[in-house]
């Protein structure tokens, strides 16, 4: 009975050693604890959006000619209404110069036919008083009232003509500011092409040239981004949005949807986008420029504390694999989900706070049963 009982001995621990020489080796993993949080669901851009200013315009004088006063620089700030360029333009400030002293002369001669007046007219009212005394005669009077009337015309024709040269003032003023550049709003030179002394020419129609002047307006911010036209019905301007720049890679920008365009912007091969537009609720824009690259995501839902994982340890067709630390092993479990969006899946059923997930559930022998080595 003895011997039988150590040989079955002997060939137990002969199969526990086989199995242990023959064992596979455990698969690293990395795990992730379950835990609670916030989750929302998002709808993000599709290709990256750009930051761009409320208002900027490219300017150019509306005639061509030589830069004579060149009054900013890039980077400059500007006020609304400050003068940036002057071409030159000695020749229309000369015709403005004559046309001063026109009209001077032109008052003068205006002043001058309405004394004329002011004394015929006095000369006829004496007349006609003589004429009802019957010391003057009635043609003596008549004559009197006629230069009266005459001069008068005159005195009238001349100050219509004073103000004839007064408008030609006006229109050379016009063209004047034909040959200077003010800003139409304040904001920022951006870019200036074009040095004095050099020419400059309006773009000709249909043929875009850079402009000599580059304003922007970088007091009024948002972002531009294309999302894909099957999210866009989901979209409604006011949304909150969160918004992510490449130039400030550890802060998120709180924001929200101010338009989403009513067309489909452009089309790439099967694939159409709509444009949406995003402000920043932040008003300190400081180190924020127009042009950066920018991604938005528009919060759809929102819950603020429910059980959580990352989103990428959920397989496609909602399979997790929870690790047993008592066996060594990982099992594979069918969850239930709610919102959900790149980072955060919500779990609605499957799960409990401080079960233990693979997160790299893309390696080589992860499956039901595997047996693994948390990293």
């Amino acid at each position: 009975m003895k011997r039988l009982l150590s040989v079955a001995i002997a060939i137990a621990a002969i199969g526990i050693l086989a199995w242990w020489l023959t064992r596979p080796d455990p698969i690293a993993v990395e795990l992730v604890t379950v835990e609670r949080g916030p989750v929302a669901a998002t709808i993000a851009n599709t290709r990256a959006g750009t930051v761009d200013t409320c208002r900027r315009a490219g300017l150019s004088p509306a005639l061509g000619g030589q830069i004579a006063v060149l009054l900013v620089a890039d980077g400059a700030s500007v006020e609304q209404g400050e003068l940036l360029i002057e071409l030159w333009n000695e020749d229309i400030k000369a015709e403005r110069n004559l046309a001063e002293r026109d009209v001077r002369a032109a008052h003068s001669r205006s002043r001058e036919a309405c004394v004329i007046a002011s004394v015929a007219k006095r000369e006829s009212e004496r007349l006609m008083t003589l004429r009802e005394q019957g010391l003057a005669s009635e043609e003596a009077a008549d004559q009197a009232v006629g230069r009266a009337e005459s001069t008068a015309a005159a005195c009238e024709a001349a100050e219509d003509a004073a103000r004839v040269t007064e408008a030609r003032i006006n229109v050379i003023d016009a063209q004047i500011e034909r040959t200077q550049l003010r800003a139409p709003f304040a904001g920022i030179i951006a870019e200036i092409n074009g040095e004095v002394g050099e020419f400059v020419t309006p773009s000709p129609v249909g043929i875009p040239t850079p402009p000599t002047v580059d304003l922007i307006d970088a007091s009024c911010l948002y972002i531009s981004a294309p999302i894909d036209e099957i999210d866009a019905p989901r979209v409604r301007p006011g949304m909150a949005a969160r918004i992510s720049l490449d130039a400030f890679p550890d802060r998120v920008f709180s924001g929200h949807v101010r338009r989403v365009a009513p067309y489909v912007l452009e089309q790439e091969k099967q694939a159409r986008t709509v444009e949406i537009e995003a402000e920043i609720d932040d008003a300190d824009h400081s180190g924020l420029l127009p042009g950066y690259s920018a991604d938005v995501e528009v919060v759809l839902d929102s819950r603020a504390d429910v059980l959580r994982v990352p989103t990428s340890v959920v397989t496609v067709d909602g399979t997790v694999y929870v690790y047993d630390a008592d066996s060594g092993t990982i099992e594979g479990r069918r969850i239930e989900t709610g919102i959900a969006n790149w980072e955060y899946t919500e779990i609605a059923q499957g799960l409990s706070a401080g079960d233990r997930v693979v997160s790299s559930i893309d390696r080589e022998g992860v499956r039901d049963g595997a047996l693994v080595a948390p990293e």
